[in-house]
């Protein structure tokens, strides 16, 4: 509603402007703009036009820039949850990072839904049981829960009939995702009267993890969230027996990108880094929920 602005987000003289709007108006044969001193106002063919046209500037825009990003081989923008980057990307990206020099990688560390094209994602990372309609989807590992802890914790609790006695942290993002995986139902699965716990419960898995990390309690850990430190040592998961869950990570890009480059070099990365774990995860039995 300024002519002088508008001229100035076009790069062109306000004189240019106001030609092409008279233009604009001659062509459609009715006035689109009453001139007021030092001001406009749409009329009411303006008002008519202007929703329309400014939804068709907008997809004009948002195809174009996904047009451009097709030639872009260098950048890679993925999206995946505060948890899994802080817990899986993020420990492991100097490895991606040293041996693909050549590609710049952009994170955006959330869960809500995302438009490839609108928010120029390439990549996605989403926890949940599908399906992706009209998308590339590779479901990654497994997923389970079990019960994780520091070394010098579980000297205290030798049994799983001991962890009645144990502060157990509740990851609450489970819960939020629409599994019911916790910890009655892992006591139940060993044969043990369901416990509820009492300990502290945290929106975000990596906020419970670190707080196990931190000698606070007992973790009912997520494998993809857990894996890096049972591997290293920084926890320790005593009895080998995970819960199964039905939502798993998935891989997830437009169908007619996932062999650019960036995504199939990405892509590969990602399954090499679950490969580098799979023998600590195959030490574990999965049950399935309700089969105990």
């Amino acid at each position: 509603m300024s002519f002088a602005k508008a001229a100035d987000e076009l790069n062109v003289t306000p004189a240019a402007l106001s030609f092409q709007i008279k233009s604009l108006e001659e062509h459609l044969g009715a006035p689109l703009f009453r001139r007021l001193n030092r001001a406009v106002a749409l009329t009411d063919a303006g008002r008519t036009l202007a929703p329309g046209t400014e939804d068709g500037f907008r997809i004009l825009s948002e195809a174009w820039r996904a047009t451009r990003r097709l030639q872009d081989d260098s950048t890679l923008v993925v999206t995946a949850g505060p948890a899994f980057t802080a817990k899986w990307l993020a420990p492991r990206l100097f490895d991606f990072a040293q041996n693909h020099p050549e590609i710049e990688l952009r994170f955006s560390a959330s869960l809500r839904i995302m438009d490839f094209d609108r928010d120029e994602i390439d990549v996605a990372i989403r926890f949940g049981t599908g399906p992706y309609p009209g998308l590339f989807a590779l479901p990654l590992a497994e997923e389970w829960v079990v019960p994780a802890m520091t070394p010098a914790l579980a000297k205290r609790y030798p049994t799983p009939e001991s962890l009645r006695g144990a502060v157990l942290i509740v990851d609450e993002s489970l819960k939020a995702l629409g599994e019911t995986a916790d910890w009655p139902e892992w006591f139940t699965a060993m044969g043990l009267p369901p416990v509820e716990p009492h300990g502290p419960r945290f929106s975000q898995g990596d906020h419970a993890v670190d707080a196990a990390l931190a000698d606070v309690g007992v973790v009912l850990g997520r494998r993809a969230l857990i894996i890096k430190d049972l591997a290293e040592g920084r926890l320790v998961a005593p009895w080998p027996m995970a819960l199964k869950t039905q939502a798993r990570f998935t891989f997830l890009c437009p169908e007619a990108v996932q062999d650019r480059p960036q995504i199939a070099a990405f892509r590969k990365w990602i399954l090499n880094e679950i490969e580098k774990t799979a023998p600590i995860a195959a030490g574990f039995e999965l049950i399935e929920k309700g089969m105990a």
